[in-house]
């Protein structure tokens, strides 16, 4: 048995980067930082993350920088050769299954964002 399930709450660090392919497909990747305690304070962990589909139509539409969101899915790792000197590159990236938006509809439009902010998707 193997079990790949990640779950985080956090603030996004900045607006969507989402790509529009020929195919119809959408594309979405978000930073997000979540805070981990310290014995003296909080400090953010940045995670890179990946929506596709319906998901990340959603998030193209409703998040932006700030906005507290809540995200379930897989980790997985990109890998690439660097293009000048072509050593091996990796990078973990959470490939986002739902996602929820957690902030208040004030919250969405002192933002900026859409005041749409549905439970579950």
């Amino acid at each position: 048995m193997s079990l790949n399930v990640v779950t985080l709450v956090g603030r996004v660090g900045g607006d969507p980067d989402v790509k529009y392919f020929e195919s119809g497909t959408v594309k979405c990747r978000l930073t997000l930082a979540v805070n981990r305690r310290t014995r003296n304070s909080d400090e953010p962990d940045w995670f890179n993350l990946e929506l596709w589909g319906k998901t990340a139509e959603v998030a193209a539409n409703y998040v932006r920088k700030g906005s507290l969101i809540g995200v379930k899915g897989s980790l997985k790792v990109d890998t690439w050769s660097d293009r000048t000197t072509g050593a091996p590159r990796s990078s973990p990236v959470i490939k986002v299954d739902r996602l929820e938006l957690l902030g208040s509809k004030r919250d969405s439009a002192e933002s900026g964002g859409g005041g749409y902010a549905p439970d579950e998707f």
